[in-house]
């Protein structure tokens, strides 16, 4: 009985693991994105895995995360803005893959 408890328990911490074990992708920190976010913790803005769990499901999140990237924005995380990381839009295919990083964290 206590090896079923103990398989159980170890099974369980590799799932959680598992969960965070993901990496900043490089274009996270060419784009400077590791300054104020972390996939498991809130640094200046939120962790990208609260993002993605307040997402999940959500068909319309993509488009509408890509322009709050774009453009910056501020209130659906508290009061601190994030700024505009295209204006001119030259980085949307960038923007794009990072936006679908974060949304499948919450797989």
């Amino acid at each position: 009985m206590k090896s079923i408890i103990t398989g159980m328990a170890v099974a369980g911490l590799m799932v959680a693991g598992n969960a965070i074990a993901a990496d900043m992708p490089p274009l996270a920190k060419k784009m400077n994105c590791t300054a104020c976010h972390a996939i498991d913790k809130k640094i200046v803005g939120p962790a990208w895995m609260d993002v993605s769990k307040k997402y999940k499901g959500d068909a319309g999140a993509a488009e509408r995360l890509q322009v709050k990237v774009s453009k910056g924005g501020s209130g659906n995380w508290g009061t601190m803005p994030m700024p505009a990381n295209d204006a001119a839009g030259t980085k949307q295919a960038e923007i794009k893959e990072l936006v679908a990083f974060v949304l499948g964290l919450a797989k």
